[in-house]
């Protein structure tokens, strides 16, 4: 076609902008880039979360077996990461297992398989080793006689709990709620021997077992150091027979015969005896009698008639 062809000079600088800006877009620095694929994390996380929370919040109410069961038990594990204090880490394994024992129960009413019950008995049985052992450390380490009542009540309630509900349960899982009531009982026997040595110098042996600490044994020596050690009462000695203040009693002297006859002639003592003793005179008693009373007359009355009349008179006095 020869130079009739070629094209035009609109159509040259057309095409010349347009490589040009191609040339300066790969040359400019990837600000604009970056900024958007920050962006898109941002919004990537914050689907994740939200996504999250709500699939936190509809595993609340998931039992043992549920797909939202194990979403339950994460948030479970990372409110214990949240918590720092000991005694509080100890109330919320507590707390899990309590919400176990609920769930096994709702099992039984709808009739779940065997193996949901396997695993709410299996980390109910989690949560009350970790919790008992991590009070029962606390108990060791501060006294705390309630506490350890407390726990040993809460024991009690729950196994009376799964004893209501293994009625119900498959007879495949019965075996294990007998085992979870039987660690409920030696939770109790534990609050109760390790509450009888908290007032004695060796409060464990130094070993430690699913439940914690172990008490120690044999003769107990109080200490009176003790938070939990019970101060005897104060014992006021038996009154005596007579006050210290008293004086002592002395002997009365011997009883002698009085001659009442007329002497007639100075008094002899007894041969070979020592003379009666001298009574002392008793120095006479006097009272002053009391001063005369004296009374005085009442003043005359003075009577003045009236003023003016209708009116009665005065009287003064």
């Amino acid at each position: 076609m020869g130079a009739s062809g070629a094209p035009d000079a609109e159509t040259r600088k057309r095409i010349r902008d347009e490589i040009a800006g191609r040339l300066a877009e790969a040359e400019a620095p990837p600000k604009r880039r970056g900024h958007a694929v920050a962006n898109l994390a941002a919004a990537a996380v914050a689907l994740v979360l939200a996504l999250g929370g709500i699939t936190l919040l509809l595993s609340k109410d998931a039992l043992p077996g549920d797909p939202l069961y194990g979403i339950k038990r994460a948030g479970e594990s990372a409110a214990l990461g949240l918590t720092f204090d000991e005694q509080d880490k100890a109330k919320k394994h507590l707390e899990f297992a309590t919400n176990r024992v609920g769930e096994l129960g709702e099992l039984t009413r709808q009739g779940a398989s065997t193996g949901a019950y396997f695993t709410g008995l299996a980390d109910f049985e989690t949560d009350l080793r970790a919790g008992v052992s991590q009070l029962t450390a606390i108990v060791t380490d501060q006294g705390g006689q309630t506490r350890l009542a407390e726990l040993r009540t809460w024991a009690r309630q729950q196994s009376d709990r799964l004893g209501f509900q293994v009625g119900s349960a498959p007879a495949e899982a019965r075996d294990k709620f007998a085992a979870a009531r039987v660690l409920l009982d030696k939770v109790q026997a534990r609050t109760t021997d390790l509450g009888s040595r908290l007032v004695c110098y060796t409060i464990t042996t130094g070993s430690s077992d699913e439940l914690g600490a172990v008490p120690a044994a044999g003769d107990c020596v109080r200490d009176p150091g003790s938070p939990d050690a019970v101060v005897p009462p104060v014992t006021q000695p038996p009154p005596s027979s007579a006050p210290t203040w008293s004086p002592s009693p002395t002997s009365a002297p011997p009883s002698s015969v009085v001659d009442t006859a007329t002497p007639t002639g100075p008094l002899a003592p007894p041969s070979g005896g020592v003379p009666p003793p001298v009574m002392a005179t008793p120095a006479p008693v006097t009272k002053t009698p009391p001063p005369p009373t004296t009374t005085t007359p009442p003043p005359p009355l003075i009577s003045i008639p009236p003023l003016i009349p209708g009116l009665p008179p005065i009287v003064i006095g």
